[in-house]
């Protein structure tokens, strides 16, 4: 193509099938961006003379970026400090640009005590966008002992330090506690309260405490189970019967109050054994996320895009496999300006999308 003397636009992505959840487009359509890097235009015909650089996407989807909800990416060089600044979380651009994901969501790998160290090795220097969940634990997600301190569970300091960085943290995490208690879960919904509301996502098991009672008494709406298709052991309750391998009843009762699904895939959190059941019965995932980390892209999981390829196995659309990784998910974390093209007022055809 001879090159234009001013293009409009720096790119135009044409004949795709653009699927944008959130404005229910869902149609082959091109789309213009800016040299801002921003959607500039959404329509089904751009005239390629626009720009110099065209990408022909037939046969192709095209979707708002996706969003990982739960990664662990405090990357550092500490030893035996399991995700918390430490050799076995991974800095994210190596792994979001190539596979679609332009955002992601760090999953409790810090505490109250060193989020700042986090914000500047990794939010602050990398070109994906990073929000990131609080761990209820101050020290964050150093594996062991660390985990199990209940003393360094303080709701408020914890909530001061989401309210003090509003624009990357987006809620509060508990994980692999293994004591009879709720101590760390009540915690956390403390300062979720604290802090104006925002969720908690557990990762529940070891504890051998009730799913059931989690999701139906502990949860406020808009609280997130992750690894909701893993655990079957004697500590972590599945959400299909032990016995009889059916989808228990109050899963869907949880759904209605409000309680988000999660995947968080890992390394060792997802299982056809309950996926297949469950899925069976109607229960498909609110939001398809990775639990990315240096174990479990060496694993099962590898990339979001073989999980998504595993809910299409299963027999989830492909409509609803783009929402839960994109508005979905922006929903849930009450970022509701990403995961979708409406920001820019599309144009399809005559109409305006908002």
């Amino acid at each position: 193509m001879a090159q234009n003397a001013d293009p409009v636009y720096a790119i135009i992505i044409k004949g795709g099938h653009v699927i944008d959840p959130k404005n229910n487009v869902n149609e082959v359509l091109d789309v213009a961006i800016d040299k801002a890097g921003k959607i500039a235009a959404v329509s089904k015909n751009i005239d390629p003379k626009l720009s110099d650089r065209i990408v022909d996407a037939k046969g192709l989807f095209v979707t708002p970026g996706i969003i990982d909800m739960h990664t662990h990416n405090f990357a550092g060089t500490e030893p035996d400090k399991y995700l918390r600044n430490s050799y076995y979380a991974n800095q994210p651009d190596g792994f979001t640009f190539r596979v679609g994901v332009t955002t992601v969501v760090d999953a409790g790998s810090a505490g109250w005590r060193n989020f700042e160290k986090f914000k500047d090795q990794t939010i602050d220097r990398a070109r994906t966008r990073v929000f990131a969940f609080l761990n209820i634990v101050g020290e964050g997600m150093a594996g062991g002992v660390t985990e199990q301190d209940n003393s360094d569970m303080d709701a408020r300091k914890t909530a001061d330090m989401a309210l003090k960085y509003k624009e990357h943290i987006v809620g509060f995490k508990v994980a692999h506690y293994n004591k009879p208690d709720w101590i760390p879960i009540d915690r956390a919904i403390e300062a979720g309260n604290l802090a104006g509301n925002i969720p908690v996502i557990i990762d529940f098991g070891g504890s051998g405490l009730s799913l059931e009672e989690l999701t139906m008494k502990k949860f406020r709406p808009g609280d997130i189970y992750t690894h909701t298709y893993g655990g079957g052991g004697k500590d972590r309750e599945a959400i299909t019967d032990p016995v009889s391998g059916s989808l228990r009843p109050f899963v869907f009762e949880a759904r209605k109050r409000g309680v988000i699904w999660d995947v968080g895939h890992g390394a060792a959190s997802f299982s056809f054994k309950h996926a297949v059941p469950a899925t069976k019965a109607g229960f498909f995932p609110d939001v398809i996320s990775t639990d990315h980390h240096g174990g479990s892209m060496n694993s099962a999981m590898k990339d979001i895009l073989n999980v998504m390829n595993k809910f299409l196995a299963l027999g989830m659309d492909i409509p609803a496999i783009i929402n839960s990784v994109t508005w979905k998910p922006a929903q849930v974390i009450h970022r509701e300006e990403i995961g979708n093209l409406s920001l820019f007022k599309l144009r399809v055809g005559k109409s305006l999308l908002f």
